[in-house]
């Protein structure tokens, strides 16, 4: 008996629980693009650089490659972060609503971080500080079709459906009535951006609002889990 007592474990350190990891998850992902967003905005102007010729934009890239792929990374680590979110929250309850939103929520994450990482891992090959028209010209269709088609378009749309299941899988167990609200409005105003291709007036500024918003919600509904939690 000495024996076994002596060999049992003194202590040990309780498993962290499912709300805290999808909590946890939530402000990362919330936090993490946000920080990356910021950090362009204030080195490589992004978004509004995307306005400028690619000839351009090829010229401000290869200015600060480093740092500038080095946020695009970090952003695309954030977008990502949408898949084991997606997964983790649709743990919290049932119902069809949750279980089409893992796979929603999946495939937005996969097609946003296949549409950034052209800037980490191909444009440094385009960027010159007199980049030829055969660059340039590469670049602008990589920017259609991984950015503005893929990334951005179906990118939006999905991450709005994905925030829409949400609000209809957990209304009735975990959001109150103020959280899925706004919720909805987030990914109503995340999904105008797929008309901003066709240079519908305030779509970009609507998209960014939009986007602002769901991050505030993403971490309101981590501080309402832990609060759960401590329930």
């Amino acid at each position: 008996m000495t024996a076994l007592r002596s060999a049992a474990p003194i202590s040990a350190r309780p498993p962290v629980s499912a709300p805290r990891r999808t909590a946890a998850l939530l402000v990362a992902g919330a936090v993490t693009v946000n920080l990356a967003f910021l950090g362009l905005g204030s080195v490589f102007d992004y978004p509004d650089v995307l306005n400028q010729p690619p000839a351009d934009v090829l010229v401000r890239f290869h200015e600060n490659p480093w740092v500038i792929g080095a946020l695009f990374l970090l952003l695309a680590a954030g977008a990502a972060l949408l898949a084991p979110i997606a997964v983790a929250v649709a743990r919290l309850g049932t119902g069809r609503a949750l279980r089409a939103s893992r796979v929603v929520g999946i495939a937005a994450a996969v097609v946003q971080v296949i549409g950034l990482l052209r800037w980490p891992l191909v444009v440094p090959f385009l960027a010159d500080a007199n980049p030829d028209a055969g660059a340039a010209a590469t670049f602008d269709s990589l920017n259609l079709v991984l950015g503005t088609i893929v990334g951005e378009t179906i990118g939006y749309a999905l991450t709005a459906a994905w925030t829409v299941l949400v609000c209809l899988g957990l209304r009735a167990t975990l959001l109150n009535r103020v959280l899925t609200a706004a919720g909805l409005v987030a990914a109503a105003l995340i999904a105008v951006g797929t008309v901003e291709p066709i240079e519908v007036p305030l779509a970009g500024l609507a998209n960014f609002v939009g986007y602002v918003v769901w991050s505030g919600w993403l971490v309101a509904v981590a501080v309402v889990l832990l609060r759960r939690r401590s329930a």
